[in-house]
């Protein structure tokens, strides 16, 4: 009898929380979270919508803090938009994570409007502007004005805020899924499936797509299929930047502990190793961790919340050059297939950026601009020749052959490398 009860026990727990684990992590995450709060007195730039989205969907809490951000959110961002806005410049993402963003606070989002085409107009309703251009766009050129992860993105903040997501936007993305659209150059994007994932589930779940139920559910079975088999041997879904978007896509489609744990595991040894410094990269793997989805943004209260979490004063970390320099060439290959080799002396630990400023220095004739992103820096012109997002292009870095998972400012140079920055068509 006793083994009856212990073996009905071990069942009660496996189907329980999707993806939950059994060992508590408490510290660990509590620790992700604190870094994220620091992450807000040391950001350049704009104010993050993701890192605030992951702050508010954490069991842990500053909300004196949590209510600043918001505040710089509903300031600097919001102007930031405007400017997009009134450029007509397409803003579908950082849109739909700002929606995001302020219904996780439980903020009411019809008090937002922004000014367009010299009428005022709520958020909400640029949104499904945005993704009208959008879905036309993909009707013209089969493809989205921006890219199918704003899209997903688009989708998933107005089901989540309760708006209707018409039937022909969301056979948009169901289409896309069938014909395999979603890539990032010539390799399959597990961000945009775990994106798109979570969009069409929050879809299926409000009832919206009705008129045919089933191309839906194929659509999502598709989706989770695709996840489960970019897994690799060590638990990562695609990579180690990739696997908290598709562990959170997975437990909105309600997968179980077996289809979860390794990738669980895997980042939170990541975590341990201080792999996600960049707090965009916290900011995906602290929901998945806490086995939550962006889903949760659609139910959640701001009631009697958990106010515990302080920041405990620490010692400013002086970093010392380093005396050791690696020797790092830089392959750049123009669009028109013409490469152009350089060599540069970079301080072992300095960032790729950094090794590139060193090697802009020398008047070698090697030049680069950069942008900023949610992620941090990016390439946007080099040797002045520019890879826009508008053409379709972007400058693909690879080092040694491998292509780089991390952006210029966080990838660090270790060994002594070959650097390629090819201008790459998506």
């Amino acid at each position: 009898m006793l083994s009856l009860v212990i073996i009905a026990s071990l069942l009660a727990l496996a189907s329980g929380k999707p993806c939950d684990t059994e060992v508590s992590n408490s510290e660990l995450y509590l620790s992700l979270n604190k870094n994220l709060l620091r992450s807000l007195e040391t950001q350049e730039g704009l104010p993050n919508p993701s890192v605030h989205l992951a702050l508010r969907l954490s069991n842990y809490h500053n909300l004196a803090k949590e209510s600043e951000h918001l505040n710089r959110l509903k300031n600097n961002l919001h102007n930031d938009i405007q400017s997009s806005l009134s450029n007509s410049q397409p803003v579908t993402g950082l849109l739909a994570l700002y929606t995001l963003a302020l219904k996780s606070s439980c903020y009411d989002l019809n008090t937002i409007t922004f000014t367009g085409s010299e009428k005022n107009e709520t958020l909400l309703t640029h949104l499904k502007m945005q993704m009208e251009d959008e879905k036309q766009h993909i009707a013209f050129s089969h493809r989205p004005l921006t890219n199918y992860y704003q899209y997903s993105l688009g989708v998933l903040a107005l089901c989540t805020s309760g708006i209707k997501v018409n039937n022909h936007v969301s056979s948009k993305l169901i289409k896309a899924v069938e014909l395999e659209h979603f890539k990032h150059g010539d390799t399959e994007s597990i961000d945009i499936y775990a994106m798109a994932g979570m969009a069409l589930q929050c879809v299926k779940d409000a009832g919206f797509h009705v008129q045919n139920a089933a191309e839906l559910d194929t659509a999502l079975s598709k989706i989770k299929q695709k996840l489960l088999a970019a897994r690799r041997a060590d638990g990562h879904i695609g990579n180690e930047f990739s696997t908290g978007l598709a562990v959170q896509a997975l437990i909105a489609m309600g997968s179980q502990v077996a289809e979860c744990a390794a990738s669980m595991e895997a980042m939170r040894t990541d975590a341990r190793s201080n792999t996600y410094h960049n707090p965009m990269g916290i900011s995906q793997i602290l929901p998945a961790l806490q086995q939550k989805s962006y889903l949760a943004v659609k139910s959640k209260g701001c009631l009697n919340e958990d106010d515990t979490l302080v920041l405990e004063p620490i010692d400013p970390v002086v970093v010392l050059p380093s005396e050791s320099t690696l020797t790092v060439m830089v392959d750049v290959v123009a669009s028109s297939g013409a490469a152009v080799v350089y060599s540069v002396d970079a301080p072992k630990g300095s960032s790729l950026l950094e090794a590139l400023e060193l090697l802009k220095g020398k008047n070698v004739g090697f030049t680069f601009e950069k942008e900023s992103s949610l992620w941090g820096p990016f390439l946007s012109a080099v040797n002045g020749e520019q890879a826009r997002q508008s053409d379709r292009r972007y400058w693909h870095l690879s080092s040694d052959g491998t292509a780089l998972s991390q952006g210029v400012n966080d990838f660090k140079i270790e060994v002594a490398q070959k650097i390629t920055i090819k201008n790459t068509s998506h």
